[in-house]
């Protein structure tokens, strides 16, 4: 009995008990990480119902703002998300928000932020000449005021999957199992939740899907552990959803909602080329470019690394 009371005590997200064998700690982790998902998702969602109450709405019968009212409310509700883990990160896991990733080196968003732009570039240009979307202009009328906005929005929602998956997973396990179990514990973690989104796709861009995700996770990770810091994978992260949504009004990880833009493209046809309806997140071109950057950055760290090994006075 005292055991089984240790084991759970031991695995419990309300403690930051770090005393146990790895296997047992990376089974904590995945709880924390999934306790803090749902549970922060749960009070959102409380908030949310109560907000549309207060003003007026009945969202049980179906009484809800305009359609872009609902998806600012959504996208900006990821900032109360992003609260509620830092404050379960301060009080049950104890530790600042440098420890979290939030470190001084917040001019490196610039650096994941222009990482996004050229990838999410290649990556649509790239499939624009493998003939599977066209590009049809620029729209004749802008929601300018309703796009900033969204960029705001999209800010947050990057900066909360980068705090669970980067932030509390990445964190919590690096200084306690090797590097490969840390990544691939967090990239795992932050595939799944996407894989509902992927119920309507065929079988060839549900694997291509899967390829881009752990593809762009594993980027995340190495921009974290580059540079020691979650600043430049929460840049990259908004900026490469923002871009794909908002200027180029491209399908989002599935989210196929018709909203404002700044570009009129369309996927040709429904194939690995161009994702189909999951989006180019799901396109074997994009694997292609983002494997191509993911050995770009292994390459760059070893160079980097073998320069700083000779620059040491014998």
């Amino acid at each position: 009995m005292n055991k089984a009371k240790q084991f759970i005590k031991n695995i419990s997200p309300l403690n930051n008990r770090t005393e146990m064998p790895a296997i047992l700690y990376v089974i904590k982790v995945t709880i924390i990480f999934w306790f803090v998902k749902l549970g922060s998702e749960l009070i959102g969602e409380g908030v949310v119902l109560g907000s549309l109450f207060a003003c007026g709405k009945n969202p049980l019968q179906g009484e809800m703002f305009d359609n872009n009212t609902m998806m600012l409310i959504m996208y900006f509700g990821y900032g109360l998300l992003t609260g509620l883990m830092i404050l379960y990160w301060k009080l049950f896991q104890k530790k600042t928000l440098a420890n979290l990733g939030f470190t001084k080196k917040a001019g490196t968003y610039i650096i994941g932020a222009i990482a996004g732009i050229v990838l999410v570039t290649v990556s649509v240009a790239s499939v624009m000449l493998a003939g599977a979307m066209t590009y049809n202009g620029v729209f004749s009328s802008i929601d300018v005021g309703f796009i900033v906005l969204m960029l705001g929005g999209f800010i947050c929602q990057g900066v909360m999957e980068e705090v669970l998956c980067r932030g509390i997973v990445l964190q919590l396990l690096k200084d306690k199992v090797p590097v490969p179990v840390t990544v691939g514990v967090s990239t795992a973690l932050f595939t799944i939740p996407h894989l509902s989104n992927m119920t309507e796709a065929g079988a060839e861009i549900i694997i291509f899907a899967i390829t881009d995700l752990i593809l762009i996770s594993l980027i995340f990770s190495f921009l974290t552990l580059r540079f020691k810091s979650i600043w430049a994978s929460c840049g990259l992260h908004s900026v490469w959803n923002f871009i794909l949504f908002n200027i180029l009004g491209l399908n989002l990880s599935g989210n196929d909602q018709m909203t404002a833009a700044v570009f009129d493209m369309r996927s040709v046809g429904s194939n690995v080329l161009n994702g189909g309806e999951y989006g180019i997140e799901a396109s074997a071109v994009t694997a292609v470019v983002l494997a191509v950057a993911l050995t770009g950055c292994f390459i760059i760290s070893r160079i980097g690394k073998g320069s700083a090994v000779k620059n040491v006075p014998a």
